[in-house]
């Protein structure tokens, strides 16, 4: 019997051929104004019998499944031990079990205790999809994330500490044309100050149901209207940010949302030179760009 999922549903492009297990229903912040992901659910932890019934009924129809991802929005917000007994029960019914991962907000990660999380790590959670989104603490209140840079910084330490990889994605865009600058500036100091494993980049996209709250919220903050960069500025903000990075550890980069106009792949540093190039070549008009009715969230 397959699974009866709650949507919508939403899962990182490098997790759609895993299995997906539910274990929350939508995100237990949902107050980011560039967010329309979870807007129309009330959060929920979901019981644990139920997770364990929902295993049991995957573990029937897929026994070899390699990879899981658990959601909604925010799965680490689990109490521990109620999220050990799900690590524990997915171990149990899938013995070829080779991944677990999850999204997870900064407060999440600073929630839980050092200990804890090298619990988590040790029972088979091995990847966290953080969005820092940005690095500069102006454009994190002008979107109401509910992070600073500093405690971004924080959790993405403590997840590296505890062996946990983090896979973090930056938003092009967010700081409008004003303020580009200042959110890829800030976002490259953020990211050469605290270790992650991989690194994707998202083109700012808003929904129509939360476009005027997105405005009305970054305009709040000193009366300055959000004006939405081209293709070119975001490339522009692409290129600053690849040649800015000196990030702690080695870690592989993506552009492969379906939101960007120019699809990247590497590492960093070892990849740096072809990565400008090919955005430099796309601001040249010597690389194609994806065509906007193929792009979307």
């Amino acid at each position: 019997m397959p699974l009866n999922y709650h949507m919508p549903l939403y899962r990182p492009p490098s997790e759609g051929d895993n299995l997906i297990i539910q274990v929350t229903l939508g995100c237990s912040f949902n107050r980011c104004s560039f967010c329309s992901m979870y807007r129309e659910k009330a959060y929920q932890q979901r019981p644990l019998a139920d997770l364990v019934a929902d295993i049991d009924r995957a573990a029937r129809s897929w026994p070899d499944a390699r990879r899981v991802f658990l959601a909604d929005g925010d799965a680490l917000g689990l109490p521990t031990a109620q999220l050990s007994a799900v690590l524990d029960a997915l171990h149990e019914r899938l013995p070829n079990l080779a991944r677990i991962s999850c999204y997870a907000t900064p407060a999440n990660i600073l929630q839980k205790s050092d200990a804890e999380l090298a619990q988590l790590r040790e029972q088979g959670l091995t990847l966290l999809y953080l969005g820092i989104e940005s690095g500069s603490d102006s454009i994190l209140r002008r979107i109401t994330k509910g992070a600073s840079s500093r405690g971004i910084a924080r959790a993405m330490q403590r997840a590296d500490e505890a062996g946990l990889k983090v896979s973090a994605t930056v938003i092009l865009g967010l700081g409008g044309k004003r303020r580009a600058d200042e959110h890829i500036d800030g976002t490259i100091a953020l990211l050469n100050a605290a270790p992650v494993t991989y690194l994707s980049t998202l083109q700012l996209y808003l929904d129509a149901g939360i476009s005027g709250e997105f405005m009305e919220k970054f305009a709040a903050e000193g009366g300055e209207p959000f004006e939405m960069p081209d293709d070119r500025s975001m490339l522009e903000e692409q290129l600053r940010l690849l040649a800015g990075l000196n990030p702690p550890k080695p870690l592989i980069f993506r552009s492969n949302h379906a939101s960007n106009a120019l699809a990247l792949a590497g590492n960093l540093p070892r990849d740096r030179a072809r990565l400008l190039a090919q955005v430099e070549g796309a601001l040249h008009g010597e690389v194609g760009l994806r065509p906007s009715y193929l792009r979307g969230m």
